[in-house]
Protein backbone atom coordinates (compact mmCIF):
# COMPACT_ATOMS: atom_id res chain seq x y z
CA UNK A 1 0.00 0.00 0.00
CA UNK A 2 0.64 3.78 -0.70
CA UNK A 3 0.90 6.08 2.13
CA UNK A 4 0.71 9.66 1.49
CA UNK A 5 2.90 10.30 4.48
CA UNK A 6 4.93 7.95 6.62
CA UNK A 7 6.10 9.01 10.07
CA UNK A 8 9.36 7.60 11.37
CA UNK A 9 9.23 7.37 15.31
CA UNK A 10 6.51 7.52 17.68
CA UNK A 11 7.24 10.09 20.05
CA UNK A 12 5.01 12.78 21.20
CA UNK A 13 5.96 14.97 17.66
CA UNK A 14 6.07 11.87 15.40
CA UNK A 15 2.60 10.49 16.75
CA UNK A 16 0.77 14.26 17.22
CA UNK A 17 2.35 14.41 13.07
CA UNK A 18 0.64 11.46 12.38
CA UNK A 19 -2.65 12.26 13.85
CA UNK A 20 -2.83 15.55 12.62
CA UNK A 21 -1.93 14.35 8.99
CA UNK A 22 -4.28 11.32 9.59
CA UNK A 23 -7.43 14.30 10.63
CA UNK A 24 -6.40 16.23 7.35
CA UNK A 25 -7.45 13.59 5.51
CA UNK A 26 -3.91 11.74 4.51
CA UNK A 27 -3.51 8.06 4.40
CA UNK A 28 -0.85 7.61 7.53
CA UNK A 29 1.82 5.36 8.45
CA UNK A 30 4.27 4.99 11.55
CA UNK A 31 7.09 3.45 12.14
CA UNK A 32 8.53 2.66 15.94
CA UNK A 33 11.53 0.36 16.73
CA UNK A 34 10.13 -0.32 19.68
CA UNK A 35 7.14 -2.78 20.96
CA UNK A 36 5.42 0.08 22.59
CA UNK A 37 4.23 3.37 21.10
CA UNK A 38 5.11 7.12 22.51
CA UNK A 39 9.29 7.37 22.61
CA UNK A 40 11.07 8.28 25.00
CA UNK A 41 8.86 10.74 26.68
CA UNK A 42 6.23 8.39 27.73
CA UNK A 43 8.24 5.19 28.28
CA UNK A 44 11.37 5.94 29.50
CA UNK A 45 11.23 9.93 29.92
CA UNK A 46 8.40 12.68 31.11
CA UNK A 47 5.66 10.36 32.26
CA UNK A 48 8.11 7.35 34.06
CA UNK A 49 9.49 10.59 35.67
CA UNK A 50 6.65 12.34 36.81
CA UNK A 51 4.62 8.67 38.21
CA UNK A 52 8.18 8.58 40.41
CA UNK A 53 8.00 12.38 41.49
CA UNK A 54 4.86 12.49 42.30
CA UNK A 55 5.09 9.26 44.36
CA UNK A 56 7.97 10.50 45.93
CA UNK A 57 6.65 13.86 46.77
CA UNK A 58 3.38 11.68 48.67
CA UNK A 59 6.16 10.29 50.88
CA UNK A 60 8.02 12.96 51.48
CA UNK A 61 4.93 14.62 52.79
CA UNK A 62 4.02 12.20 55.16
CA UNK A 63 7.15 12.12 57.00
CA UNK A 64 7.92 16.21 56.87
CA UNK A 65 4.40 17.82 57.01
CA UNK A 66 1.85 15.27 57.70
CA UNK A 67 1.91 16.13 61.67
CA UNK A 68 2.06 19.27 61.18
CA UNK A 69 -1.51 18.93 59.49
CA UNK A 70 -2.57 17.15 62.14
CA UNK A 71 -2.46 14.04 60.29
CA UNK A 72 -0.90 11.38 63.32
CA UNK A 73 0.32 8.05 61.22
CA UNK A 74 3.38 5.81 61.71
CA UNK A 75 6.57 6.51 60.38
CA UNK A 76 5.75 5.71 56.43
CA UNK A 77 7.68 3.09 54.40
CA UNK A 78 8.94 2.94 51.06
CA UNK A 79 7.97 -0.12 49.24
CA UNK A 80 9.68 0.87 46.22
CA UNK A 81 9.19 -2.20 44.18
CA UNK A 82 5.03 -1.32 44.34
CA UNK A 83 6.72 2.05 43.45
CA UNK A 84 8.02 1.16 40.35
CA UNK A 85 5.33 -1.20 39.87
CA UNK A 86 2.75 1.70 39.79
CA UNK A 87 4.91 3.93 37.13
CA UNK A 88 4.71 1.07 34.87
CA UNK A 89 1.47 1.28 35.23
CA UNK A 90 0.86 4.81 34.30
CA UNK A 91 3.51 3.94 31.36
CA UNK A 92 1.42 1.32 29.76
CA UNK A 93 -2.23 3.55 29.92
CA UNK A 94 -0.38 6.37 28.54
CA UNK A 95 1.28 3.93 25.49
CA UNK A 96 -2.51 1.61 24.93
CA UNK A 97 -3.55 5.44 24.81
CA UNK A 98 -1.76 6.10 22.01
CA UNK A 99 -2.27 2.82 20.19
CA UNK A 100 -5.92 3.52 21.04
CA UNK A 101 -5.69 7.01 19.12
CA UNK A 102 -3.69 5.26 16.18
CA UNK A 103 -6.83 3.00 15.17
CA UNK A 104 -9.13 6.11 16.22
CA UNK A 105 -7.54 7.93 13.11
CA UNK A 106 -6.97 4.83 10.96
CA UNK A 107 -2.89 5.40 10.85
CA UNK A 108 -1.08 2.26 10.22
CA UNK A 109 1.70 0.93 12.94
CA UNK A 110 5.28 -0.50 11.70
CA UNK A 111 7.15 -2.05 14.40
CA UNK A 112 10.71 -2.40 13.77
CA UNK A 113 13.56 -0.06 12.73
CA UNK A 114 12.64 2.55 9.92
CA UNK A 115 15.49 3.37 7.13
CA UNK A 116 15.92 5.31 3.91
CA UNK A 117 15.61 2.75 0.64
CA UNK A 118 15.15 5.93 -1.26
CA UNK A 119 13.17 9.14 -0.60
CA UNK A 120 9.86 7.63 -1.32
CA UNK A 121 11.00 4.45 0.56
CA UNK A 122 11.47 3.25 3.77
CA UNK A 123 12.77 -0.42 5.23
CA UNK A 124 11.36 -1.84 7.93
CA UNK A 125 13.25 -4.04 9.69
CA UNK A 126 11.11 -6.28 12.78
CA UNK A 127 10.14 -9.44 12.93
CA UNK A 128 9.86 -9.19 9.15
CA UNK A 129 11.25 -6.97 6.75
CA UNK A 130 8.62 -5.01 5.11
CA UNK A 131 9.25 -1.41 2.74
CA UNK A 132 6.59 1.11 2.84
CA UNK A 133 6.23 2.97 -0.37
CA UNK A 134 5.11 7.10 0.85
CA UNK A 135 5.07 10.13 -0.69
CA UNK A 136 6.42 12.71 2.12
CA UNK A 137 8.35 11.36 5.12
CA UNK A 138 8.88 12.87 8.22
CA UNK A 139 11.41 12.34 10.51
CA UNK A 140 10.86 12.05 14.40
CA UNK A 141 13.36 9.41 15.84
CA UNK A 142 14.00 11.83 18.96
CA UNK A 143 17.20 11.62 20.81
CA UNK A 144 19.48 9.65 23.65
CA UNK A 145 21.38 10.02 26.11
CA UNK A 146 24.92 11.90 25.88
CA UNK A 147 27.57 10.68 27.70
CA UNK A 148 31.49 11.70 27.64
CA UNK A 149 34.38 10.27 25.88
CA UNK A 150 35.93 8.29 28.94
CA UNK A 151 32.65 7.31 30.87
CA UNK A 152 31.89 3.58 30.37
CA UNK A 153 27.54 3.58 30.89
CA UNK A 154 27.33 0.13 32.33
CA UNK A 155 23.74 0.42 32.94
CA UNK A 156 24.41 -0.89 36.18
CA UNK A 157 25.74 1.33 38.13
CA UNK A 158 27.13 4.19 35.88
CA UNK A 159 23.54 4.62 34.45
CA UNK A 160 21.60 7.13 32.51
CA UNK A 161 18.02 7.97 33.00
CA UNK A 162 16.49 5.12 31.64
CA UNK A 163 18.03 2.84 33.71
CA UNK A 164 17.56 5.44 36.62
CA UNK A 165 13.87 5.02 36.25
CA UNK A 166 14.12 1.03 36.63
CA UNK A 167 16.32 0.47 39.87
CA UNK A 168 15.85 -2.17 42.30
CA UNK A 169 17.24 -0.60 45.15
CA UNK A 170 17.26 2.90 46.69
CA UNK A 171 20.83 4.47 46.15
CA UNK A 172 22.47 4.72 49.73
CA UNK A 173 24.75 7.82 47.39
CA UNK A 174 23.85 8.78 44.03
CA UNK A 175 26.33 11.08 42.57
CA UNK A 176 24.61 13.00 39.56
CA UNK A 177 26.76 14.27 36.49
CA UNK A 178 24.82 17.38 35.00
CA UNK A 179 22.93 19.80 36.86
CA UNK A 180 20.26 20.03 34.50
CA UNK A 181 16.51 19.22 34.23
CA UNK A 182 17.10 15.18 34.10
CA UNK A 183 19.56 15.17 36.77
CA UNK A 184 17.82 16.99 39.65
CA UNK A 185 14.66 15.90 38.92
CA UNK A 186 15.58 12.26 39.11
CA UNK A 187 17.81 13.33 42.03
CA UNK A 188 14.88 15.01 44.29
CA UNK A 189 13.11 11.37 43.67
CA UNK A 190 15.96 9.22 45.19
CA UNK A 191 16.55 12.14 47.87
CA UNK A 192 13.35 12.20 48.88
CA UNK A 193 13.25 8.71 49.58
CA UNK A 194 16.33 9.10 51.78
CA UNK A 195 19.57 9.19 49.13
CA UNK A 196 22.23 10.80 49.99
CA UNK A 197 22.80 12.99 46.47
CA UNK A 198 25.35 15.09 44.82
CA UNK A 199 25.24 17.13 41.86
CA UNK A 200 28.72 17.69 40.12
CA UNK A 201 27.90 20.44 37.66
CA UNK A 202 30.59 22.58 35.44
CA UNK A 203 28.40 25.70 34.79
CA UNK A 204 28.85 27.64 37.75
CA UNK A 205 25.03 27.21 38.80
CA UNK A 206 21.89 24.57 37.83
CA UNK A 207 20.13 24.75 35.33
CA UNK A 208 21.78 27.11 33.15
CA UNK A 209 19.61 27.54 30.07
CA UNK A 210 16.93 29.18 33.02
CA UNK A 211 16.72 33.19 34.37
CA UNK A 212 18.96 33.24 36.87
CA UNK A 213 16.48 34.01 39.86
CA UNK A 214 14.86 30.83 39.48
CA UNK A 215 18.75 28.75 39.15
CA UNK A 216 19.34 30.84 42.77
CA UNK A 217 16.32 29.90 44.49
CA UNK A 218 15.70 26.08 43.54
CA UNK A 219 19.45 25.52 44.34
CA UNK A 220 18.26 27.31 47.90
CA UNK A 221 15.33 25.04 48.05
CA UNK A 222 17.25 21.62 46.60
CA UNK A 223 20.02 22.39 49.09
CA UNK A 224 17.12 22.02 51.98
CA UNK A 225 16.27 19.09 50.60
CA UNK A 226 19.71 18.14 51.29
CA UNK A 227 20.95 17.69 47.76
CA UNK A 228 24.70 18.73 47.69
CA UNK A 229 26.08 20.81 44.94
CA UNK A 230 29.28 20.79 43.44
CA UNK A 231 29.71 23.93 40.88
CA UNK A 232 32.46 24.69 38.26
CA UNK A 233 33.72 21.05 38.76
CA UNK A 234 34.76 18.92 35.93
CA UNK A 235 34.58 15.73 35.99
CA UNK A 236 37.68 13.58 34.97
CA UNK A 237 36.78 10.34 35.70
CA UNK A 238 34.33 7.65 36.38
CA UNK A 239 35.51 4.23 37.90
CA UNK A 240 33.01 1.60 38.78
CA UNK A 241 34.14 -1.40 41.04
CA UNK A 242 31.39 -3.86 42.40
CA UNK A 243 28.92 -1.76 43.57
CA UNK A 244 30.85 1.09 44.36
CA UNK A 245 30.89 4.09 42.02
CA UNK A 246 34.06 7.09 42.27
CA UNK A 247 33.86 9.99 40.81
CA UNK A 248 36.67 12.38 40.15
CA UNK A 249 36.72 16.08 39.38
CA UNK A 250 38.82 19.24 38.85
CA UNK A 251 37.55 21.67 41.61
CA UNK A 252 38.12 25.43 40.92
CA UNK A 253 40.86 25.69 43.23
CA UNK A 254 42.77 23.42 40.82
CA UNK A 255 42.58 20.41 43.50
CA UNK A 256 40.69 16.80 43.01
CA UNK A 257 37.48 16.28 44.34
CA UNK A 258 36.67 12.53 44.61
CA UNK A 259 33.03 11.09 45.60
CA UNK A 260 32.85 7.86 46.39
CA UNK A 261 28.89 6.33 45.90
CA UNK A 262 26.74 3.48 44.94
CA UNK A 263 25.67 4.75 41.23
CA UNK A 264 26.26 7.65 39.35
CA UNK A 265 23.61 9.05 37.01
CA UNK A 266 25.46 10.63 34.04
CA UNK A 267 22.68 13.42 32.87
CA UNK A 268 24.57 15.75 30.55
CA UNK A 269 22.03 16.70 27.84
CA UNK A 270 20.86 14.22 24.91
CA UNK A 271 22.03 13.90 21.26
CA UNK A 272 19.96 13.59 17.88
CA UNK A 273 19.36 9.96 17.53
CA UNK A 274 19.47 8.95 13.60
CA UNK A 275 21.86 5.91 13.74
CA UNK A 276 20.67 3.58 10.97
CA UNK A 277 18.11 6.02 9.43
CA UNK A 278 20.12 5.68 6.15
CA UNK A 279 20.14 9.03 5.74
CA UNK A 280 22.96 8.77 3.00
CA UNK A 281 20.68 6.98 0.93
CA UNK A 282 18.68 10.02 0.59
CA UNK A 283 21.75 12.86 0.75
CA UNK A 284 20.69 14.10 4.05
CA UNK A 285 23.26 15.60 6.35
CA UNK A 286 23.25 16.33 9.62
CA UNK A 287 25.27 19.51 11.64
CA UNK A 288 28.01 19.21 14.10
CA UNK A 289 25.81 18.12 16.51
CA UNK A 290 24.48 15.10 14.50
CA UNK A 291 21.33 17.19 14.04
CA UNK A 292 18.87 16.56 10.74
CA UNK A 293 19.36 20.16 9.25
CA UNK A 294 16.42 21.85 7.95
CA UNK A 295 14.39 25.34 7.09
CA UNK A 296 12.57 27.31 8.56
CA UNK A 297 9.46 24.96 7.41
CA UNK A 298 11.36 21.79 8.79
CA UNK A 299 12.26 20.27 5.37
CA UNK A 300 15.69 18.54 4.92
CA UNK A 301 17.56 19.12 1.81
CA UNK A 302 15.30 16.36 0.10
CA UNK A 303 11.87 18.30 -0.94
CA UNK A 304 9.74 15.22 0.43
CA UNK A 305 11.09 14.69 3.42
CA UNK A 306 10.93 16.85 6.81
CA UNK A 307 12.36 16.42 10.06
CA UNK A 308 10.99 17.70 13.71
CA UNK A 309 11.77 17.32 17.38
CA UNK A 310 14.85 16.49 19.29
CA UNK A 311 15.88 15.10 15.96
CA UNK A 312 16.48 18.73 15.15
CA UNK A 313 18.01 22.26 16.42
CA UNK A 314 16.06 23.74 19.40
CA UNK A 315 14.57 23.16 23.00
CA UNK A 316 14.28 19.12 23.58
CA UNK A 317 11.16 19.26 24.30
CA UNK A 318 8.11 17.21 23.85
CA UNK A 319 5.68 20.13 23.46
CA UNK A 320 7.97 21.82 21.07
CA UNK A 321 8.09 18.39 18.89
CA UNK A 322 4.48 18.26 18.94
CA UNK A 323 4.14 21.83 17.93
CA UNK A 324 6.35 20.89 14.99
CA UNK A 325 4.38 17.96 14.18
CA UNK A 326 1.35 19.92 13.52
CA UNK A 327 3.23 22.51 12.10
CA UNK A 328 4.55 20.13 9.46
CA UNK A 329 0.99 18.52 9.07
CA UNK A 330 -0.79 21.54 8.30
CA UNK A 331 1.90 22.61 5.49
CA UNK A 332 1.31 19.26 3.58
CA UNK A 333 -2.62 19.81 3.83
CA UNK A 334 -1.44 23.67 2.02
CA UNK A 335 -2.10 25.38 5.25
CA UNK A 336 0.53 28.35 6.60
CA UNK A 337 0.95 27.49 10.62
CA UNK A 338 3.52 29.09 12.53
CA UNK A 339 5.53 28.58 15.68
CA UNK A 340 6.99 31.16 17.82
CA UNK A 341 9.97 29.67 19.54
CA UNK A 342 10.02 32.38 21.84
CA UNK A 343 7.11 31.35 23.46
CA UNK A 344 7.78 27.70 23.81
CA UNK A 345 7.70 27.68 27.76
CA UNK A 346 10.52 25.27 29.86
CA UNK A 347 10.13 23.28 32.93
CA UNK A 348 11.58 21.85 35.36
CA UNK A 349 9.45 19.42 37.78
CA UNK A 350 11.46 19.37 40.83
CA UNK A 351 9.30 20.60 44.38
CA UNK A 352 9.08 23.79 43.77
CA UNK A 353 8.46 23.38 40.12
CA UNK A 354 10.31 25.95 37.80
CA UNK A 355 8.71 27.21 34.95
CA UNK A 356 9.77 30.00 32.10
CA UNK A 357 8.92 31.32 29.39
CA UNK A 358 10.07 34.15 26.91
CA UNK A 359 13.52 35.92 27.65
CA UNK A 360 15.87 35.92 30.76
CA UNK A 361 17.02 38.61 32.34
CA UNK A 362 20.66 37.62 31.19
CA UNK A 363 19.21 37.16 27.48
CA UNK A 364 17.77 40.91 28.13
CA UNK A 365 21.08 42.39 29.38
CA UNK A 366 23.06 40.39 26.54
CA UNK A 367 20.58 42.09 23.50
CA UNK A 368 20.39 45.67 25.64
CA UNK A 369 16.97 45.64 26.01
CA UNK A 370 15.60 48.08 28.20
CA UNK A 371 13.64 46.08 30.44
CA UNK A 372 11.62 46.33 34.31
CA UNK A 373 11.58 43.48 36.85
CA UNK A 374 8.26 42.91 39.08
CA UNK A 375 8.46 40.04 41.77
CA UNK A 376 6.19 38.59 43.80
CA UNK A 377 7.19 35.92 46.57
CA UNK A 378 5.24 32.64 47.57
CA UNK A 379 5.09 33.85 51.12
CA UNK A 380 3.04 36.55 51.01
CA UNK A 381 0.43 34.03 49.31
CA UNK A 382 -2.11 32.91 51.89
CA UNK A 383 -3.12 29.80 49.20
CA UNK A 384 0.84 28.95 49.33
CA UNK A 385 0.59 29.56 53.45
CA UNK A 386 -2.23 26.92 53.46
CA UNK A 387 -0.51 24.38 51.56
CA UNK A 388 2.98 25.07 53.06
CA UNK A 389 4.34 25.82 50.08
CA UNK A 390 6.04 29.11 50.46
CA UNK A 391 9.21 28.69 48.87
CA UNK A 392 8.57 30.08 45.51
CA UNK A 393 8.44 33.44 43.57
CA UNK A 394 6.90 34.82 40.15
CA UNK A 395 9.63 37.11 38.17
CA UNK A 396 7.78 39.09 35.65
CA UNK A 397 10.30 40.90 32.55
CA UNK A 398 8.85 43.60 30.58
CA UNK A 399 9.39 46.39 28.45
CA UNK A 400 10.71 49.24 29.84
CA UNK A 401 8.64 51.65 27.15
CA UNK A 402 5.95 49.87 25.88
CA UNK A 403 5.26 47.60 29.35
CA UNK A 404 4.74 44.25 26.75
CA UNK A 405 5.76 40.77 28.86
CA UNK A 406 9.25 39.73 27.28
CA UNK A 407 9.85 36.99 30.09
CA UNK A 408 7.71 35.01 32.64
CA UNK A 409 9.51 32.93 35.01
CA UNK A 410 8.33 31.14 37.93
CA UNK A 411 9.19 29.21 41.00
CA UNK A 412 7.40 27.32 43.12
CA UNK A 413 4.06 25.40 43.14
CA UNK A 414 2.32 24.61 40.27
CA UNK A 415 4.51 26.24 38.45
CA UNK A 416 4.35 23.71 35.52
CA UNK A 417 0.37 24.32 35.26
CA UNK A 418 0.44 28.40 35.84
CA UNK A 419 3.03 29.01 32.66
CA UNK A 420 0.62 28.74 30.33
CA UNK A 421 -1.10 31.94 31.50
CA UNK A 422 2.18 33.46 30.70
CA UNK A 423 2.17 31.84 27.47
CA UNK A 424 -1.17 32.96 26.41
CA UNK A 425 -0.36 36.68 27.92
CA UNK A 426 2.49 36.91 25.89
CA UNK A 427 1.18 35.10 22.18
CA UNK A 428 -1.13 37.99 22.50
CA UNK A 429 1.39 40.46 22.96
CA UNK A 430 -0.07 41.65 26.45
CA UNK A 431 1.36 44.27 28.76
CA UNK A 432 2.12 43.55 32.54
CA UNK A 433 -0.51 46.10 33.29
CA UNK A 434 -3.35 44.27 31.17
CA UNK A 435 -2.12 41.36 33.28
CA UNK A 436 -2.50 43.09 36.31
CA UNK A 437 -5.87 44.45 35.46
CA UNK A 438 -7.30 40.80 34.93
CA UNK A 439 -9.50 39.51 38.02
CA UNK A 440 -7.46 36.35 39.57
CA UNK A 441 -9.24 33.90 41.66
CA UNK A 442 -8.70 34.33 45.43
CA UNK A 443 -6.68 31.97 47.09
CA UNK A 444 -4.57 30.93 44.45
CA UNK A 445 -1.49 30.21 43.50
CA UNK A 446 -2.02 32.45 40.39
CA UNK A 447 -1.85 35.94 42.44
CA UNK A 448 1.24 35.81 42.36
CA UNK A 449 1.51 36.38 38.85
CA UNK A 450 -0.72 39.28 38.94
CA UNK A 451 1.01 40.82 41.92
CA UNK A 452 3.99 40.19 39.86
CA UNK A 453 2.67 42.26 36.98
CA UNK A 454 1.31 45.09 39.24
CA UNK A 455 5.13 45.53 40.41
CA UNK A 456 6.56 45.38 37.00
CA UNK A 457 3.93 48.04 35.38
CA UNK A 458 3.85 50.56 38.29
CA UNK A 459 5.35 49.07 41.31
CA UNK A 460 2.32 48.76 43.06
CA UNK A 461 2.14 45.51 44.25
CA UNK A 462 -1.08 45.27 46.68
CA UNK A 463 -0.13 42.37 48.86
CA UNK A 464 3.79 43.32 49.47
Amino acid sequence: MKYDVTVIGSGPGGYVAAIRCAQLGMKVAIVEKYNSLGGTCLNVGCIPSKALLDSSHHFHDAEHTFKEHGIDINAPKVNFKQMIARKGDVVKANTDGIQFLMKKNKIDVFHGHGSFVDKNTVKVAGEKEETISTDKVIIATGSKPSSLPFINIDKKRVITSTEALELKEIPKHMIIIGGGVIGLELGSVYKRLGAEVSVVEFFDRIVPGMDGTMSKELTKSLKKLGMKFYLKHKVTGVEAKGKNVTVKADTPKGEVLELKGDYCLVSIGRRAYTDGLGLENVGISTDKAGRVETDDHLRTSVDNIYAIGDVVKGAMLAHKAEEEGVLVAEQLAGQKPHINYNLIPGVVYTWPEVAGVGQTEEQLKEAGKAYKVGSFPYKALGRARASMDTDGVVKILADKVTDEILGVHIIGARAADMIAAGVTAMEFRASAEDVSRMSHAHPTYMEAVKEACLAASDARPIHM
